[in-house]
Order: structure tokens, then sequence, then C-alpha cells
């Protein structure tokens, strides 16, 4: 009919209303918005998940017979380094009483005392425990911590940390042997040495320097000995009262490869150190109690530095040059006291023992050549 205007058509599609086209739209088109943001933000699984069609979230199809199902994701909680099964763990009596956890590798070669490093474990040391590693290695978990019993009347201090190393060699039957120690444990090596000549044959000074040990801590970043011992000192005084307060949170810190892998490219500890291996160590570390370390390192931050005149016996330095807590100078300067010593300075953080294990193996093996 002329002049008659068609009029546009009502229906719809079945199960859409009327006027929610362009609300349909724009919800499609914020869709396919948030479908190309969330693969960006996978990365190389995202982009190649959009390549294929498959928008992340979604169950992908099942695998057709004949091709071999992908691996499944490892169970972090069952992961373990190879050499956690290699120590064996018994218990010996110090002089005052206390029930110390010592441990051994029980393996073949000369025998090594470990002094370690303040409440650390046997898994610092990962060469010195593999098999065929060449030697015996005999060490001790410090008072109060893993599975050493806080003594009854709390003592704590470097004269109970050398009777228990002396607990520990005659329990083992050590007579004359090479102390390998680690940060702290480097003070506890040479005050042995010191006192019972008799008892130490060399030493491998591993990431320490012998005594007054708050004093080089932070020296790496250029702040005075003075200033350097007095904020540790307060850090760790303030840690005996706040570590109650943080222990069930450090003591339940889930360390799976993932978060052990973030301590590695933090490079708080270098990513040269092996996950499984690093794993194991923190694992073992973190059971601590904080306010007892605290207190642990407070013991051991009185005492001033050990005199090295006395000293006559072969030491090797092994100095890191990335350590804040020992500055790799202060090692220097100690092992141009000692006559006749080796020194040598690598690129690690504090934590040498686990990031280069190799080189402190082979440093170890050069100690005990020189001692005969």
């Amino acid at each position: 009919m002329r002049g008659h205007r068609s009029r546009p058509s009502t229906a719809v599609r079945p199960g859409r209303p009327r006027h929610g086209r362009r609300r349909l739209a724009t919800a499609d088109r914020a869709r396919a918005g948030r479908a190309q943001r969330v693969p960006a933000l996978l990365g190389r699984r995202g982009r190649a998940l959009r390549r294929r069609g498959t928008r992340p979230g979604l169950t992908l199809p099942q695998h057709p017979p004949g091709i071999a199902e992908p691996r499944r994701p490892v169970d972090n909680r069952r992961v373990t380094t190879p050499t956690a099964a290699l120590v064996r763990y018994y218990d010996v009596a110090s002089a005052d009483g206390t029930r110390l956890r010592a441990w051994t590798n029980d393996g073949d070669g000369p025998a090594v005392l470990v002094s370690n490093g303040l409440g650390t474990n046997p898994h610092a040391w990962p060469s010195l425990l593999r098999a065929g590693s060449g030697v015996r290695v005999v060490g001790w978990n410090h008072r109060g911590t893993g599975g050493s019993a806080r003594p009854d009347d709390g003592r704590v201090d470097l004269d109970s940390l050398v009777e228990d190393a002396l607990a520990v060699m005659d329990d083992a039957g050590m007579g004359r042997v090479v102390v390998a120690s680690w940060s702290t444990g480097v003070t506890v090596a040479f005050e042995l040495a010191t006192r019972h000549p008799d008892r130490v044959a060399g030493i491998l000074a591993v990431a320490g320097v012998p005594g007054n040990t708050f004093s080089t801590m932070l020296s790496p970043l250029r702040v005075p000995p003075v200033l350097g011992r007095t904020l540790m000192v307060g850090l760790a005084r303030s840690a005996t009262v706040t570590g109650h307060a943080l222990a069930p949170v450090t003591r339940k810190l889930p360390w799976t490869n993932l978060t052990t892998d973030l301590v590695r490219w933090s490079h708080l500890i270098s990513p040269a150190a092996d996950t499984a291996e690093l794993r194991t160590l923190l694992q073992e570390f973190f059971t601590t109690h904080p306010a007892w370390y605290a207190k642990l390192a407070l013991s051991v931050a009185e005492h001033e530095r050990v005199s090295l005149s006395d000293v006559d016996v072969p030491v090797t330095f092994v100095a890191a040059r990335w350590d804040v807590f020992t500055g790799a100078r202060d090692m220097l300067t100690a092992s141009q006291r000692v006559k006749g010593s080796r020194y040598r300075e690598v690129n690690a953080t504090h934590f040498v023992p686990v990031e280069h294990p190799d080189l402190v193996l082979h440093e170890l093996k050069e100690l005990l050549a020189r001692v005969g």
C-alpha cells in the first residue's frame, strides 16, 4: 500500500529478551576482552592456549588412545634430597648432661668434625654427606635445635658449645681431626683449637671469622663495626621477645619446591643452590623457635676475637663476596693473621656450603692432604 512504511519485525530468537541485544553484545565484548587478557597474564602458557583456541580454566579433552599422558605435577610433600637418607642420627650426652642430637654419614675416609652454623643442620653440607664423598663426617645439632634438648639450666654460651664438640668427638672415638666449620661454627672451631690443640689437626673456615662475629655483620654494606654490632645485638634481643609471636608462623612455613625457589630467585641465597638440598635445609632450620635461636645468637655475640697467634695448624679460609653477615675483607684479615693459611674468595652469599658444595669438598680434601 502506497505511503505505508513497514514496521520493524518484532520477532526475537527464543530464550532472549526483546530489548537485551545491546546488553548481550556488551557482555560478549567483555568476555572476549577477558579472554584476551587472561592468556596475556598467564604468559607463554596462556598464549599457547589462545593459539589452540582453548580458554584458561576449561578442562582440556582427554588424550586419544596411544598417546602418552602428560607427566603429573610433582607432589612437593614427597620430594626429598638423596643425601637425607645417608644421615644417621643418634644421641650423645654433653658434660653437663644435656642430650645432643649427633649425626654422621658413616662414610669411609678420614674423620672430620663439622662445627655447623648456628642452629643449622647436616643438610647445609650436601657434598660431605653424599655417598663416595671420601670422608667420615660427624656433627651435632646445637642445644635446643634439631632434636637436641635445651639444657635444664638454660645454659648456652661458647664454653658449652666447646664442651658439646668434645662430647661428640669422644663418643665417636675421634682423636685429632680436621674441623670443617661454617659461620658461627668457625668461632667454635678456633676456640676448640686454642683450648685443646691436641684435638684439632686443621680448620676449614667457611664464611665465618674466629670470634667477635656480630662486629663483622653488615660490614659489606659499609656499616661501621660498632654500629653493625649494636644493630644486630639489638635485633637479637628484640627477637627473644617477638620470636614468641613469630613462632606459629615461621615453624609452619610451607617449604615446597616453589617457595624454596622463591628464596633462590630473591638472591637471599644464591640460585646456584640445589632446590632439593636447600629445601631440606630450610625445612629443618625453621623448626627452631625464633626466640630460642635469638638466645643462641646472643650467647656467642659476647665473645671477643679468638687469639690466632697460638693457632699452629693448617687453615683454609673460604670467603663469599656477597656475604652480608661475614665480610670477605674481615676473613682476609683473619687469614693474614694465621701463618701459612690458605685464602679463597668465591661468588656466593653466606650459604657457601649449599651453594658450592663441590668447591667446599675440594677445599676440604686439599686441607686433609696438607694435614697429611
